[in-house]
């Protein structure tokens, strides 16, 4: 038979099969493991700043201040400062702030000729109503005064009119820069203690304009009435404010306005002895007379009583000094004023020749 006779050739052509396939189970190479990467990001750590070394330097770094300074150096100080203030004491808070006037005091010097002073007011002056005014103009100017318009309103920085009779192109206008009010509002103010926050916020709001201009009041008689309102209520609720003298002085001299006005104004009224004061101030006193606002509606009303009386019967019922009458005997207006200052139990107000300046910023100076 044909199978029994190719058995051993079967056998033999299997075995070699069989041996081919370990050899080849052999020869193939192991699987390479595969690793991942981690994708998290490389740390870097940065240094922390020293806030203890910040704050040791700080009256260094407002004293180093100066004109050659930019406005950025100034802000970072500033960022220091209020870094620092909530771990100082008071007192040291206030010395801080008396700190920070003369370091801008320094930031705003500029040393101009008489050339670049007239047109450093023109050229501000003129931009209001000549905006397209030409770049040779503005290269006419001091090299600070440059730098400083172009960052106007960074760092608390602003140009503001102040009165005066010697710029011949603008006879009564005279531009300078300041530190803004609400520099101490919003840098120091919040934190301070109440009494002392709240007499910095609303004083650097009030001085926001100026008072006055062109000699005259610069804010209407319903203002006037509020802000007297305001500081006669801020002298009876912080009687210990460290702002104590500043606010009955503004209180004196907000109802100083209000009852008598300023001196020789362009509109008043015809009566002999309110001369000084306009028709809308009779009429917010008027209100007063009706209203319940305290010690400004007794004064509202001692000022109505005031009014219907003689110049005879004022004389019997208000003393003056001897030395007062006699001076002003001779001027019935002045006279009246005096008169009606001492009935309102005012103190008279010079507001030409100040000696303590509290409407400028948000503190007296």
């Amino acid at each position: 038979m044909k199978l029994t006779r190719n058995l051993p050739q079967f056998l033999i052509f299997g075995f070699l099969i069989v041996m081919g396939c370990f050899v080849m189970v052999a020869c193939q190479k192991p699987a390479v493991e595969i690793v991942h990467e981690s994708k998290e990001p490389i740390k870097i750590e940065q240094a922390k700043p020293d806030f203890n070394q910040i704050c040791q330097n700080l009256k260094q770094d407002m004293l180093a201040m100066n004109a050659q300074r930019t406005t950025l150096a100034l802000e970072q100080v500033n960022q220091d400062i209020r870094m620092c203030l909530p771990q100082m004491q008071f007192d040291e808070q206030i010395s801080l702030m008396k700190l920070s006037e003369k370091m801008y005091q320094q930031f705003l010097q500029i040393n101009r000729t008489a050339s670049q002073q007239l047109a450093f007011e023109s050229y501000v002056l003129d931009q209001d109503i000549y905006p397209t005014i030409q770049q040779t103009q503005f290269e006419k100017l001091n090299i600070r005064d440059q730098y400083l318009l172009r960052h106007k309103g960074q760092a608390y920085v602003e140009l503001v009119e102040l009165s005066s009779g010697n710029n011949r192109a603008h006879p009564n206008i005279q531009m300078a820069y300041r530190r803004s009010p609400q520099y101490l509002a919003k840098v120091f103010a919040p934190y301070l203690p109440e009494a002392e926050r709240i007499f910095i916020e609303n004083l650097a709001v009030q001085n926001s304009e100026p008072l006055f201009k062109d000699n005259k009041l610069n804010i209407e008689a319903e203002e006037t009435a509020h802000r007297a309102k305001f500081w006669q209520d801020y002298v009876q609720n912080y009687p210990n404010s460290r702002y104590i003298a500043d606010a009955r002085f503004l209180k004196n001299a907000y109802s100083s306005l209000l009852f008598l006005g300023v001196e020789n104004p362009q509109n008043s009224t015809s009566t002999e002895h309110t001369n000084e004061i306009g028709l809308s101030h009779e009429v917010i006193i008027d209100r007063l007379v009706h209203s319940n606002e305290g010690e400004l509606s007794v004064k509202a009303q001692k000022f109505e009583q005031f009014e219907q009386m003689s110049p005879e019967q004022r004389l019997q019922k208000i003393q003056i000094a001897s030395k007062e009458h006699i001076k002003l005997e001779n001027n019935p207006q002045l006279l009246a004023r005096s008169q009606l200052n001492q009935y309102l139990n005012l103190s008279p107000i010079d507001f030409n020749h100040l000696k303590r300046d509290c409407f400028s910023d948000a503190v007296c100076s």
